[in-house]
């Protein structure tokens, strides 16, 4: 299923991603109105260094060609939410659109089989992170990936993972999620 962006709307996506920024959502927004203050500025987005997952990469049955995608900063949806339903739609949507964009723009073979791990960059804290936690946000993810044709769809006889990792954090900024997609040879059966 492919998503059909309007044409303004496609065109101010692609000058997020050229500037490495896609905003802030209506989940900043949430937070004000909960907690009644805004949350503590976070900085312009730095970029995180590339995750080494040779070992994961390695583990993988029929690994070939890997691409790193790094998904561009904003909000992130997380399994610990309570966004309205309509708020997480919003956001979700955002996701999926720039992930397409982003593999788009890398100019992404078309794939038969691929595995996906998704890098959680998370921000300069003392506290322990689960990267599981950024689930939904990898889903939209990899629901953008299909949308760009990346894969024909993101079952189990196309795709396998997300797997969760986590990466480095970044210096500045909120979390960032790296895609990394590693092309799998054919099963036969």
């Amino acid at each position: 299923m492919a998503v059909c962006i309007p044409k303004g709307e496609f065109a101010a996506l692609q000058a997020r991603l050229a500037a490495g920024c896609a905003g802030t959502t209506t989940a900043s927004a949430t937070r004000l109105r909960r907690t009644g203050r805004a949350a503590a500025p976070l900085g312009p987005p730095s970029v995180p260094e590339a995750p080494d997952l040779s070992a994961a990469i390695a583990a993988l049955s029929n690994a070939g060609r890997s691409w790193t995608l790094l998904m561009p900063y904003g909000d992130l949806l997380t399994s610990n939410q309570r966004l309205h339903h309509m708020a997480e739609c919003r956001v979700r949507k955002r996701l999926r659109q720039e992930a397409a964009l982003t593999a788009r723009a890398h100019r992404l073979p078309r794939l038969e089989r691929a595995a996906v791990y998704y890098v959680l960059h998370p921000r300069p804290i003392k506290r322990k992170r689960d990267p599981g936690n950024w689930a939904p946000s990898a889903k939209a993810y990899v629901d953008g990936l299909v949308d760009a044709g990346l894969v024909p769809d993101d079952n189990s006889d196309f795709l396998v993972g997300p797997y969760p990792e986590m990466g480095r954090p970044v210096a500045t900024g909120g979390a960032r999620i790296s895609l990394v997609v590693v092309e799998l040879a054919s099963v036969s059966l």
